[in-house]
């Protein structure tokens, strides 16, 4: 029987994790990993394809670099994305070569901290997902959690305190040189539009290991709920705690608030609530969905976000052939559809949307001014036209599937 300490356990923490890390092996897999993935490219201007098209000399100066303790990351590329609502968030591209060594260490550090993250956290997490944590959600409301403390944690990826977030990894791993990589990319220089600095906190959004040390630093919030009998359902730092009583939801709301000064973040004022899902206007939000009054809606910043890829689709001079925009249309119209297919009503709205868009972009192509919504449109045009050129549409999807349940 191999003992503990062969497996690199001592004192309940794991040591000697660093060989893992550069071991050839390791960063061959971790490249996939990274390929497959794909994304833009860093501060550097290296693109994936070009990494990989002369992989074993990377790999071997990479593996060197972190066996020898020369390796050091490079800046992080910021960029902004639009947010489905307006606005902006934050994404942080580091280089390939760092995405590479970031995926071997989280291939280290992944089993250790599976064994200990608790079974209602559902968001990074391998053989876990939306769709789970949505049926736990749905699942508690039946049976009777229905007031909700709805909690939004302000800015929380770019506010993790470094120093804590590193205690509680040391708790765990007592490898001093794979520890030093985590806290090197922790304080990685930020380049972007505005000129280059240094985070003072935060682990950026868009990091291959970010989403694994944001789930560890929550760890204990997971544990402190549980222990008081309450039911938390967590997807990263998306989170909803469902109570039985509005006593029990208003004072699991106090205990979240303590947790959050205690551990260096901030509840977002105007986003934490608490209230009664069965009732009109006290619903929630929780992955894209709206629980409220017996209903599941889709949120309405998801159907604005699928409503601008429409748009970014069937522009009316891009000079497309019908079928040509139908044919990328569907893929993204079912796989909204397959994540969506359990709200109760509203898909209706966007098929009636796209179909506007589409007889628009008809109209243009026949040098005819309008936005696609004269009667005459509809009669040249109707649905059934859209459906018989193939078309997905969202609400005949639905009624499908429901009848076929």
């Amino acid at each position: 029987m191999v003992s503990a300490l062969e497996n690199g356990v001592k004192g309940g923490k794991w040591f000697s994790l660093i060989d893992k890390v550069y071991a050839p092996a390791t960063l061959a897999a971790a490249l996939a990993k990274v390929r497959d993935n794909a994304g833009a490219a860093g501060v550097d201007g290296q693109s994936v394809d070009r990494f990989a098209s002369r992989a074993g000399d990377y790999l071997a100066q990479l593996s060197r670099e972190l066996r020898e303790g020369a390796y050091h990351p490079a800046a992080v590329r910021r960029v902004e994305i639009p947010k489905a609502g307006g606005g902006k968030r934050p994404l942080g591209i580091p280089t390939v070569k760092d995405r590479v060594a970031q995926t071997a260490v989280k291939f280290a550090l992944e089993p250790i901290l599976e064994a200990v993250f608790h079974p209602r956290s559902f968001g990074f997490r391998p053989g876990r997902g939306a769709k789970d944590a949505l049926r736990e959600v749905d699942r508690l409301i039946k049976s009777g959690y229905c007031y909700v403390v709805d909690a939004d944690l302000k800015s929380y990826f770019d506010t993790i305190p470094h120093d804590r977030l590193m205690a509680r990894l040391e708790g765990l791993v007592s490898d001093g040189r794979l520890l030093e990589l985590v806290r090197g990319w922790l304080e990685q220089d930020i380049m972007g539009e505005c000129g280059t600095w240094t985070p003072a906190a935060g682990t950026p959004q868009g990091g291959v290991i970010s989403p694994l040390l944001a789930n560890l630093y929550l760890h204990p919030l997971d544990v402190l709920i549980a222990e008081g009998g309450l039911e938390m359902v967590r997807y990263a730092d998306d989170f909803v705690i469902l109570c039985r009583s509005l006593d029990e939801a208003q004072g699991a709301l106090e205990t979240v608030k303590a947790f959050a000064n205690e551990n260096g973040l901030t509840l977002h004022p105007d986003k934490t609530h608490v209230g009664d899902c069965r009732i009109e206007g006290q619903g929630f939000e929780f992955l894209g969905y709206r629980f409220e009054a017996g209903r599941r809606l889709v949120r309405k910043k998801s159907v604005l976000s699928l409503r601008q890829r429409i748009r970014e689709r069937t522009r009316r001079t891009s000079g497309k052939s019908l079928d040509r925009v139908i044919a990328s249309l569907n893929p993204m119209l079912k796989g909204w559809f397959t994540y969506f297919k359990h709200a109760t009503h509203g898909l209706q709205d966007v098929d009636g949307f796209l179909r506007r868009r589409l007889r628009a972009m008809l109209r243009k192509q026949e040098k005819r001014p309008g936005c696609g919504t004269a009667r005459e449109d509809c009669r040249r045009w109707p649905n059934a036209y859209f459906a018989a050129a193939g078309l997905f549409t969202l609400e005949t999807a639905w009624i499908a599937a429901r009848h076929s349940r």
